[in-house]
């Protein structure tokens, strides 16, 4: 039988809770002030405590505060005829489970009571779940037992002491860099540095001079000579990333580095040599990029040596619970807190979306779990999926910011409503085509032609 405490200074109160909790089957206790709630909650006789904010001696907040300490063990709800805000924010963050106002609905009180013991039950079966299974480490940079993922890691080993370049393909949000980081981690370029560029941000001005440097003079505000990152990135690996974003002109000179591994600067006459690792990537049909003009091929044969496709995450759904508890260890509430739980009915939402972002959003949304949980049990109701629309809205605006052009940002935005599409309808392309008024013919075109064809969605 559960033991409650109730800690008031108001007798009327006290007894008002203890008959109504009684009457529900729980053991009640009262204190009358903060010296003898201390001295209950020190010798934890109970299991929860329903504690006045405003009571002799000690406050509830100063209760509270021992327990944020470690000095008391005893979960809190705090009762205050003053709702304040940032009476309410405060307890939440020194650690009280609820908060609830006088006058009391006594339903309101059994429905905050019953949650806390249903919780207190659901985490002793995930803590039980967790023994069985055993933490990951959170520097692990890539996740997933699934065949698909076995399959990456094969590849990753045989290519990684090798000094060919490598094409990561995949859609946005798969782990590209991840998998880069590990290929890099594993080579023989692993003493050096391992450089990143986003190819996307940067337009062919500034792209060609972050790659290749730049001579002092070479154009309006060079004032000094400038390394481009190819040069930093001598006797390690340099990550170019949405390479399918770079101009021809750009490619033509990242040609003759992957054949000759030297260039000149921008402006500049002498000859530059680098021993450099290559490493692309890209969420774009490079075949198809090739076949329209837009990617030269002498170029996408020298990148696709060796190619790691990064399957998307509705085709390994069996990893999401090993990534769970990968991102929970990663992302803490706070730093040196254990790591947050998951309930099952949580665990099954996150089985059930189509998780369209990917890895990436199954991350964010394990993320804001965390701080809805403040880093305790993650309940269903903290798992909110932000929509395709919305993550675009996000993304253009950055794109607009970062200077990337017209075409790419139009590019990336209609693959976008493609999936979405695809996602809403459960992969039926038929009834996706007539949510977008286009004819079944004209769909499966725009899916081949953004390399969304061979997307594992019934063909309706």
């Amino acid at each position: 039988m559960p033991h409650i405490l109730i800690a008031d200074d108001e007798e009327a109160i006290r007894g008002l809770l203890r008959e109504f909790l009684e009457g529900e089957g729980f053991q009640v206790s009262e204190a009358t002030d903060g010296q003898k709630v201390q001295a209950a909650l020190t010798s934890k006789e109970a299991d929860l405590a329903l504690m006045d904010v405003r009571m002799p001696g000690k406050t509830g907040i100063e209760v509270l505060r021992e327990v944020q300490d470690g000095k008391l063990g005893v979960p809190i709800i705090l009762m205050t005829a003053y709702g304040t805000a940032n009476l309410a924010i405060e307890a939440i963050q020194l650690g009280a489970y609820d908060y609830i106002t006088k006058p009391f609905d006594l339903d309101h009180v059994l429905v905050t009571v019953n949650n806390f013991f249903k919780q207190q039950e659901l985490t002793k079966q995930v803590q039980e779940i967790q023994k069985q299974v055993g933490e990951r480490d959170a520097k692990e940079q890539i996740v997933g037992n699934t065949a698909p993922m076995q399959e990456v890691y094969k590849t990753i080993g045989r290519v990684a002491r090798s000094d060919v370049s490598v094409l990561i393909t995949g859609e946005t949000g798969t782990g590209k860099e991840s998998t880069a980081e590990a290929i890099h981690r594993n080579s023989t370029y692993s003493r050096g540095p391992l450089v990143k560029v986003n190819c996307a941000a940067l337009p062919e001005t500034l792209l060609e001079s972050e790659l290749f440097g730049h001579e002092k003079g070479s154009f309006t505000g060079a004032i000094a000579q400038h390394k481009g990152r190819f040069e930093m990135a001598n006797k390690g690996s340099i990550f170019l990333d949405e390479i399918g974003e770079m101009t021809l002109a750009t490619q033509k000179k990242l040609l003759r580095v992957l054949q000759e591994r030297e260039f000149e600067r921008v402006g500049g006459t002498v000859t530059v040599k680098v021993d450099t690792r290559v490493i692309a990537a890209t969420n774009k049909n490079l075949v198809q990029e090739v076949g329209e003009g837009r990617f030269r091929e002498d170029l996408y044969y020298r990148l696709n040596v060796i190619t790691v496709h990064l399957p998307p995450l509705r085709e390994r759904k069996d990893d999401i619970p090993l990534l769970t508890e990968h991102f929970l260890n990663k992302h803490r509430y706070l730093p040196g807190s254990p790591a947050a739980r998951i309930t099952e009915g949580a665990m099954r939402l996150l089985l059930e979306h189509n998780w369209p972002g990917n890895v990436r959003e199954l991350e964010n949304t394990l993320r804001r779990a965390t701080v809805l949980a403040q880093g305790g049990l993650i309940t269903e109701n903290m798992i909110k999926f932000t929509s395709a629309s919305e993550r675009k809205l996000v993304d253009i605006s950055q794109r607009v910011r970062e200077g990337v052009s017209w075409s790419a940002i139009m590019h990336e935005t209609e693959r976008a409503v493609l999936n979405e599409a695809l996602a809403q309808h459960h992969g039926d392309r038929v009834k996706a085509a007539q949510a977008l008024s286009l004819t079944l013919d004209e769909l499966l075109q725009k899916l081949g032609s953004y390399g969304l064809g061979d997307t594992p969605f019934a063909a309706g």
